[in-house]
C-alpha cells in the first residue's frame, strides 16, 4: 500500500492540499500504526495528518472517497489466492487443463469435444469473479502508469492500454473461435466483454478525476485568466470569482508576510570609525546605511456603475485583498455619488462586502465629475505624498462634466495615481469616454480587460512597497 498512499498524496495535490514531504512522512507513520482494516478511522487519521483547514479537509474527504473507490486499490498481491480460502477452488481451476476449463464455462450440455481452448481472460469473464476482474484492472492500469493520466484526451490511449495488457487480442480471437463452436457461449463472452470495456473506462474516468484534476483545472484557469471579464456567461462569473480569489490568495501569501531579513545596504565609514574610537579604529562594530522605505498607503476608488457591474465584482474582491495585504487602505465605490466602504471590506467576508456595496453604491448611473467633487470635499486630505491612488473604473461620464481638474489635484497631492480600466485601448475616447483626459494626470495608466492584467496591476503596484 506505500505506493498507492503515495499516489493518494500526489490526488490530494491535485484537490488543492498542501501535502509537505514532511507532513507524507507523518501520514505514513500513522496509518502504518493504525493499518487498513478499517476505512472510517483509515481516512481520520489521514485528514488529521493532512489536513489544516477546513477547506482542504472537505477536499481531502471527498478525494479519499474517490481515491479508495477506485479499482487500482483493489489489487491484492500475487500470493493472494493462495492465503483466501475463497478463491481456492478457483485456484484448482487455473490450474487444470486448459480444454477442461473451456469445457466448463462452455457447458449448458455440451461435451468438450469441439470446444476450443479458451484463454485466460476469456475464463475469467465466463467465471464471473467479480472480484478477480477488479484484481485485473487494477493490476493493469499499474502495468500501465494509470496514475499518470493528466488530460481528458487520454482517455482512450489508457483504456486502450490497459485493455491489451489484460489480453484483448486473445480475447477477441477466443470469441471468434466460439461464434462458431457454440454461438450462445460467444453472445455471454461478448457481453462480458462490453462489461470489462466499461469498467475500464470507468477506472480511467476515476482516474481522471483524481490525478488529471490539477492540470485541468490549470489549463481551465489560464483559458479564464485571458478572457474578457465583460463577456462572461453565468456559468464562467462564478469560476472568475474562484480564479480571483485564487489570485488574492497569492497575493497575501507573497506580500503579507514579515520580511524576515533585512539588506544590510552599505556601509556607513564614518559611523563606524567613531562607533569604534575606543578600539583605535578598528571597526569591531559596523554600521550599515539601511535604505528607508516608506509604509505604504493605498486609497482604492471602484466604480460600481451599471456599464462595469459585469466586473466591479472582480475589481472589489481585489480590492478586499488589499486590505489584508497592506496596513494601511482606504477604500471607496460610486456611482451617481461616492461612498466609503472600507470599514465594510476589513470586517466582512469579501461575498457579504460585495453585496453590502453593492447595494449601497451599486448599480446606479455613474457620474464621475460628483464622485470626484465628493472625494474632494471630504477625504482630499489623507492623499499625501506617501500616498498612492487607485482608480478603477471605464472613465464613461455619461456626457456630464468630469471634473478632470479635481483628479489633476488628486495626482499633484499623491505619490503615485494609477488607473485601471476594464475596457480596452481602442474603447478609450470614444462616446462618452475621458479616458484621454482622465489619463494626462496619472502616472500609470492600464488595461485591465482579463484576470491575468488585473493581477499583474496589483501585484506591481503592491510590490512597489515591499
Amino acid at each position: 500500500m506505500r505506493e498507492n498512499l503515495h499516489r493518494f498524496f500526489r490526488a490530494a495535490r491535485g484537490a488543492g492540499v498542501r501535502v509537505s514531504p514532511a507532513e507524507s512522512i507523518d501520514a505514513m507513520r500513522a496509518v502504518a500504526d493504525i493499518g487498513f482494516s478499517d476505512r472510517g478511522i483509515l481516512k481520520d487519521t489521514l485528514l488529521l495528518t493532512l489536513a489544516k483547514t477546513r477547506e482542504e479537509k472537505q477536499s481531502l474527504g471527498e478525494c479519499f472517497d474517490l481515491f479508495f473507490d477506485h479499482p487500482e486499490l483493489d489489487a491484492s498481491p500475487p500470493n493472494a489466492p493462495d492465503d483466501a480460502p475463497d478463491d481456492e477452488p478457483k485456484a484448482d481451476n487455473d490450474n487444470s487443463p486448459a480444454d477442461t476449463s473451456g469445457a466448463e464455462s462452455a457447458g449448458d450440455g455440451n461435451s468438450s469435444e469441439g470446444t476450443p481452448e479458451l484463454g485466460a481472460l476469456a475464463r475469467m469473464l465466463m467465471s464471473q469473479d467479480r472480484n478477480e476482474i477488479a484484481t485485473a484492472i487494477a493490476q493493469a492500469a499499474n502495468a500501465a502508469q494509470l496514475s499518470e493520466i493528466r488530460y481528458f484526451t487520454q482517455r482512450g490511449l489508457f483504456s486502450t492500454r490497459m485493455l491489451d495488457l489484460m489480453g484483448i487480442a486473445r480475447l477477441r480471437d477466443d470469441i471468434d473461435a466460439l461464434t462458431t463452436a457454440n454461438p450462445s457461449e460467444a453472445e455471454r463472452l461478448a457481453a462480458a466483454t462490453q462489461g470489462l470495456r466499461d469498467a475500464v473506462r470507468e477506472a480511467v474516468s476515476q482516474a481522471l478525476l483524481l490525478y488529471g484534476r490539477e492540470e485541468s483545472e490549470a489549463l481551465r484557469n489560464d483559458i479564464l485568466r485571458n478572457a474578457p471579464m465583460a463577456r462572461l456567461d453565468p456559468r464562467q462569473v462564478k469560476e472568475m470569482q474562484a480564479l480571483i480569489r485564487m489570485i488574492a490568495r497569492r497575493l497575501r501569501a507573497r506580500y503579507s508576510k514579515p520580511r524576515k531579513r533585512q539588506r544590510r545596504g552599505h556601509l556607513d565609514v564614518r559611523r563606524t570609525l567613531r562607533r569604534n574610537a575606543a578600539w583605535g579604529g578598528v571597526p569591531f562594530l559596523t554600521t550599515w546605511k539601511r535604505r528607508h522605505r516608506d509604509r505604504p498607503k493605498i486609497v482604492a476608488i471602484c466604480d460600481v456603475s451599471g456599464s462595469v457591474a459585469r466586473v466591479s465584482d472582480f475589481f472589489l474582491l481585489l480590492i478586499h485583498s488589499l486590505h489584508e495585504v497592506v496596513s494601511d487602505v482606504r477604500s471607496f465605490a460610486f456611482s451617481g455619488h461616492l461612498i466609503e466602504v472600507s470599514d465594510i471590506l476589513e470586517k466582512k467576508s469579501p461575498e457579504e462586502a460585495m453585496s453590502e456595496i453593492m447595494a449601497k453604491a451599486g448599480f446606479g448611473s455613474s457620474d464621475y465629475g460628483r464622485s470626484l467633487a465628493d472625494f474632494e470635499k471630504g477625504w482630499l486630505n489623507i492623499v499625501t505624498p506617501k500616498t498612492t491612488v487607485i482608480v478603477l473604473g471605464d472613465a464613461r461620464t455619461n456626457n456630464l462634466d468630469p471634473r478632470a481638474d479635481i483628479l489633476r489635484r488628486i495626482g499633484e497631492r499623491s505619490k503615485r495615481l494609477v488607473w485601471l480600466n476594464p475596457e480596452g485601448r481602442m474603447a478609450w475616447g470614444w462616446g462618452d469616454s475621458e479616458m484621454p483626459r482622465y489619463a494626462t494626470f496619472c502616472s500609470v495608466v492600464r488595461q485591465c480587460t482579463n484576470a491575468r492584467q488585473l493581477e499583474r496591476a496589483v501585484s506591481d503596484i503592491v510590490a512597489a512597497y515591499q
